[in-house]
């Protein structure tokens, strides 16, 4: 009974969670405006140190 009191209460907080979520309007977005500007770059930058990360790890151990 505990387990399915708990799993009902997660989906409920979950459904609450998603409403509130989306009650904000999205802007019209014209066709010209891609934000893959910081994100993007942000992304490729941790890509990159992680890999160099790990293959100086794997440099080390051989």
């Amino acid at each position: 009974m505990k387990k399915f009191l708990h799993i009902s209460l997660a989906i409920v907080a979950l459904i609450v969670i998603s409403q509130v979520a989306m009650a904000q309007p999205q802007p019209p977005a014209s066709p010209e405006a891609v934000p893959i500007d910081g994100g993007l770059s942000l992304l490729l930058a941790a890509g990159a140190g992680l890999g160099a990360k790990k293959a100086w790890d794997a440099r080390k151990r051989s």
